[in-house]
């Protein structure tokens, strides 16, 4: 049976949403270096000047790599939910999901050199 909806519910659901991702920032060292990357492109953004389109780029790289860290966090904490000992199938899904965090932070990176790259070659390389 369905449960009508509720405001309260969704207050809710936001207030855990937000518990979760405090838990990445506070138990994953990772996610401290996407937090300062995070903090650096959107201050190197403001400061360059980047289009609109640019910061819809800069944006989806950087929810890209934090949607892959909560997961990764996520999978991480069901794994050690089920067993604190050595599991080599709970051991190779950690993996699998640290590797996805690497995949997306490397096309961020990627993103940022196409994004930045040629603000920074004008400013650096360009003399008046």
């Amino acid at each position: 049976m369905k449960r009508p909806f509720q405001f309260t519910g969704r207050v809710r659901s936001f207030k855990y949403a937000a518990q979760g991702l405090w838990l990445t920032l506070k138990t994953q060292h990772n996610a401290w270096i996407h937090a300062a990357a995070t903090i650096l492109v959107i201050t190197l953004g403001f400061v360059l000047g980047i289009s609109r389109i640019e910061w819809c780029l800069i944006v989806f790289a950087c929810m890209a790599v934090w949607t892959a860290e909560t997961l990764n966090t996520a999978l991480e904490c069901l794994a050690d939910a089920i067993t604190k000992e050595f599991d080599p199938l709970i051991g190779q899904a950690k993996d699998v999901a640290a590797g996805a965090v690497l995949l997306t932070a490397i096309a961020a990176v990627i993103v940022g050199v196409l994004v930045f790259g040629p603000y920074l070659h004008v400013l650096l390389f360009t003399s008046e």
